[in-house]
């Protein structure tokens, strides 16, 4: 009786264990080369589903979703978060510019941009999420079918671990240009206003 007592231990621990590492990552495989220069066609991915559970998705952030019955596709996309709700966004000659600010992006390609013509400006509602491949020559995004919703959003890019050759945690992105935007507006708001 002890014996099958502590075998039912076991196994529903591991059952734990099991339902709980699923609810929290998954392996996903990577199809064409939407993503380059830094995940390649074939690579396979961990995500962290758990990453949203108590914040949302940031700007530069390499995400994984459901585009949406409207885009036409069975399956799951991986692109990066341009701008977030109350951005608003907008293309111009190739360059990404955020609440009128320009941004860098050192992860894409330097080549001029082709395919698509000029975006914007566009606000985002507050539950959209703008994003675009680091490939922007061959990369259908926001730029085609618009903002990603953040219900359908099921999680963020965490590593490669696969093939081992490639092995290492996916780069994200900050946009310090738009932190220090916001730090001088509200040093010149306070100047001006007196208060806030």
């Amino acid at each position: 009786m002890k014996i099958l007592r502590e075998i039912g231990i076991t196994i529903l621990i591991a059952a734990a264990i099991f339902v709980t590492i699923k609810a929290t990552v998954q392996g996903y495989w990577v199809q064409y080369s939407c993503m380059l220069p830094n995940i390649e066609d074939g690579e396979w991915i961990m995500v962290n589903k758990a990453s949203y559970f108590f914040s949302d998705p940031k700007r530069g952030e390499v995400i994984v979703f459901d585009p949406g019955e409207e885009v036409g596709s069975q399956y799951l996309f991986i692109k990066r978060v341009i701008a977030q709700p109350g951005d608003t966004v907008e293309i111009k000659d190739g360059k990404v510019s955020i609440n009128g600010i320009p941004i860098n992006e050192p992860y894409i390609f330097p080549e001029p941009s082709r395919r698509y013509k000029d975006f914007g400006p566009e606000k985002m509602f507050d539950d959209q999420y703008f994003v675009l491949g680091d490939n922007r020559n061959n990369s259908n995004d926001s730029r085609s079918w618009g903002p990603a919703s953040q219900a359908n959003i099921i999680g963020r890019a965490w590593f490669v671990y696969w093939p081992l050759s490639k092995w290492g945690l996916v780069k994200h992105y900050g946009y310090p240009e738009l932190t220090e935007a916001g730090a001088l507006g509200a040093a010149i708001c306070n100047t001006v206003g007196g208060t806030t």
